[in-house]
């Protein structure tokens, strides 16, 4: 689509150059990696993002335990298309094939440096067809940079690298409108939609709306008449249409997968200080709940530009002037704000749309340059109006004297710039100004915004020699099916069973499975975010039951330790009876799972030489330790935090106390695990479970002795999906059952994420239909009296302009 040849090819191709150059100096500068010892992994994208990526480089070298169905390795058994169409759908997440597995960090960060510079590339492309510009192409190159480097960019969605895919969405989405506006490229449209929705249909949405608002502007400048732009929307519905129900065999499940994930938190939405939000329009500013709406070099004051240039029609000021304000207003109002979120205050950030106001400004600062450069009078309308919003943010805690500083240096070049185009002098010197002023604000932005992440939000180290320590740990224990190795306690990630290997309890996702949660909550897990990152439960009796016969454990030195246990299969058998519920304590819900009683009370706080003591205080902070042992560190208080049954080591005499630092925890519960008795219960299982097990992409299937009765027990989460022998699975105490009858020997139970039919349906109806409607385009374009036309799988003609049109169609 993108001919390098042309004016306007040179411009994405500028615009690009002009974003990569800008990003790595602003992370050299702060020497982040990969270009200095800093982690860049802050909050989600160390946490999610870059595991995640982990096991999509897993999935492409034939190495995942799983498919893109059923993920074995996070939660002991997660839905794993959910979190691939949540966070791994877009193109260019395949890049990471290309790297060495130990080198995902760099992997990730070339992905977010392109994706950055392919929205760059793809708004310069979209402002040269919305209006051509003669001999001011290069300054859309500008332009486009100016957008893929806005504050929400370089600052939010850099570490939350599948909002990038939004930020490609919005020009792309344009440029479809525009396709059905003038009735081009039925096939391409369509397509362009499809893309952007399975990428990251969160943003999709978002930029969607925003493609909606350009094209409406542009049908009201159009010059056509109320039939042709009626036949206009209509083109771009089903455009839309057309697209998203391509994308329906990953919506659909991602969607009905959020409705099974564990309740995030929800809040109500209240907008920023009005001062706030004109200090984010400054360079160098950080905040995580204000909408970062800089826009680097000359955007802001061409945007404003625009209602004083009078080179401009005046319905073509007004209407771009009005449409980005607006936006800009229905930022800070709760019914919009809804709107662009999908009618729910998301959790973090609640200005995830800001990109799409960048984009309107983006394009309002295009129109006003592509009808030549702006006049004294315009740019000084244009300067004060910027030098008032720098002023309105005098109030505000953001903006420090590097902020001023960086605008004050910003808008000198700029005007210097402007004026020098204007009077078609030392164009080379004006193209350098107004091109350093983007890079050098932006560069400036990123290097600030990487030194503040780290000291606000949580980091994660990038892989290195513990992580290769580790990962060798896990690989050298790895028995899976016959048992699971899970990564450890002491994590380095949400998600080191996707980064390290193996096959953990451990799951941070923004589908965690309600089902999952509240189980591992029964049995004494921990989490963090509100119950959507699992902590791994570090306790023999639920390794048992979930089949985990090696885990690592973490020495003082830092070296990983292998700790191994004789353990049940993953297919067990437990006698028939009446549907089990846990209780309160989950020392017992234990033994209810276990199905035998391996806990001893602890009389007046104190267990009995050679058990092994647990603590259970789910709410309580601080430090507790066992007589001489090493303190074990609990972090709880509900919501936000759960701490987890925690081990304190093996009462060696009689007597020895739990020592806490501080005040002791209130309602604590102190168990006594016999390990005698765990063997035999263990060996117990053993003996009735499965002969052999056999695991797939999508199932499991598993030899049980010959007469067996009573439940076959899958350890692995009832999570919606399951079904065995051709039925819905049952369900034990959270985990996968099946009834057995005493006549079979073998289980079969398969997972299917669940709306993957009924999406795969909508998608095939969706290909169809485009089918239909390239052909019918086709016969159009080629009928009597008509020429055919050149766009993408044939086009219909476009609606006759009127005199006086004020763009051109230029697609």
């Amino acid at each position: 689509m993108w001919n390098l040849s042309s004016a306007r090819g040179r411009a994405a191709a500028f615009a690009a150059l002009i974003t990569v150059g800008a990003v790595t100096a602003g992370d050299l500068a702060a020497r982040t990696f990969p270009f200095g010892p800093h982690t860049r992994s802050v909050n989600d994208l160390g946490n999610q993002f870059v595991p995640f990526h982990a096991r999509l480089w897993d999935l492409l070298h034939g190495r995942a335990d799983g498919g893109v169905l059923l993920d074995w390795q996070s939660g002991y058994g997660s839905n794993a298309l959910t979190d691939l169409g949540t966070y791994l759908t877009s193109p260019f997440s395949l890049l990471v094939g290309l790297f060495p597995r130990d080198e995902i960090d760099l992997a990730v960060y070339v992905v977010t440096l392109v994706k950055t510079a392919v929205a760059a590339a793809a708004m310069a492309w979209l402002l040269t067809a919305l209006h051509r510009g003669g001999g001011r192409r290069w300054m859309a190159g500008v332009l486009g940079a100016s957008y893929a480097l806005c504050g929400w960019s370089v600052t939010e969605a850099s570490y939350n690298p599948m909002w990038l895919d939004g930020l490609i969405a919005f020009p792309l989405l344009c440029l479809a409108a525009e396709w059905a506006r003038t009735g081009r490229r039925p096939l391409l449209g369509p397509v362009l939609v499809a893309l952007a929705w399975t990428a990251n249909f969160y943003t999709a949405y978002m930029a969607t709306l925003g493609a909606a608002l350009v094209l409406a502007a542009r049908l009201l400048l159009d010059g056509t008449g109320g039939r042709e732009r009626i036949g206009a929307l209509l083109r771009a519905t089903r455009t839309v249409l057309l697209g998203v129900g391509l994308a329906a065999p990953v919506l659909v499940p991602v969607f009905l997968g959020s409705t099974h994930a564990y309740p995030g938190w929800t809040k109500e939405f209240a907008p920023a200080p009005w001062t706030d939000v004109f200090a984010r329009t400054l360079p160098a500013t950080y905040s995580f709940f204000s909408p970062a709406v800089f826009v680097g070099g000359a955007t802001l004051l061409l945007a404003f530009a625009l209602a004083f240039h009078r080179a401009a029609p005046r319905r073509e000021r007004l209407v771009w002037t009005v449409l980005t304000a607006a936006v800009a207003l229905s930022l800070q109002w709760g019914p919009t704000h809804l709107l662009w979120h999908a009618f729910a205050t998301p959790n973090g950030s609640p200005y995830r749309q800001t990109f799409v106001l960048a984009g309107l400004a983006v394009i309002t600062a295009w129109t006003c340059v592509a009808r030549g450069w702006p006049d004294r009078r315009a740019l000084a309308g244009g300067t004060a109006a910027v030098l008032a919003l720098a002023l309105g943010a005098t109030g505000s805690q953001l903006a420090g004297r590097d902020a001023y500083l960086l605008f004050a240096a910003g808008l000198a070049a700029v005007v210097a710039g402007l004026l020098l185009a204007a009077r078609g002098r030392a164009l080379v010197v004006a193209a350098v100004l107004l091109t350093g002023a983007v890079a050098g604000q932006t560069a400036a932005t990123t290097a600030y915004a990487d030194r503040e992440r780290p000291l606000r939000l949580d980091h994660y180290p990038q892989w290195g020699a513990g992580h290769d320590a580790r990962a060798a740990a896990v690989a050298a224990a790895d028995g899976w099916p016959a048992h699971r190795t899970d990564p450890g306690r002491t994590q380095l990630t949400a998600n080191d069973a996707l980064l390290l290997g193996g096959q953990g309890g451990a799951y941070y996702s923004s589908h965690t499975a309600d089902v999952w949660t509240r189980t591992l909550s029964a049995l004494g897990g921990g989490w963090t975010s509100r119950g959507r990152s699992l902590q791994s439960l570090d306790n023999p009796v639920t390794d048992a039951v979930f089949s985990v016969g090696a885990r690592l454990r973490t020495a003082p030195g830092g070296q990983p330790l292998t700790v191994r246990r004789e353990v049940p299969p993953l297919v067990t058998v437990r006698p028939a009876g009446g549907e089990p519920v846990y209780g309160d304590s989950p020392f017992r819900n234990q033994e209810l799972l276990l199905g035998a009683r391996v806990y001893e009370p602890a009389v007046d706080g104190v267990c009995r030489a050679g058990t092994e003591v647990f603590l259970w205080a789910p709410q309580w902070t601080g430090t507790a330790r066992l007589g001489d042992n090493p303190g074990e560190r609990l972090l709880g208080g509900e919501p936000r935090r759960r701490a987890a049954l925690t081990p304190l080591g093996t009462a060696t005499a009689p007597g020895t106390p739990v020592v806490y630092s501080g005040e002791a925890p209130r309602d604590a519960e102190i168990g006594c695990l016999d390990p005698a008795r765990l063997s035999a219960a263990v060996d117990g299982l053993r003996r009735t479970g499965a002969v052999s097990v056999e695991v797939s992409a999508h199932g499991v299937r598993a030899e049980l002795p010959p007469g067996s009765t009573g439940v076959a027990v899958l350890a692995a989460p009832r999570i919606a999906g399951w079904s065995c022998d051709g039925r819905p699975a049952d369900a034990h105490l959270g985990l996968v059952a099946v009834p057995l009858d005493g006549t079979r020997t073998t289980v079969s139970c398969s997972f299917r994420p669940p709306g993957l039919l009924a999406g795969a349906g909508v998608g095939v109806a969706a290909l169809l239909g485009l089918l239909v409607t390239v052909a019918v385009a086709r016969r159009r374009a080629s009928g009597p009296g008509r020429e055919a036309g050149s766009g993408a799988g044939g086009s219909v003609p476009a609606p006759p302009l009127r005199a006086g049109v004020l763009n051109r169609r230029t697609g």
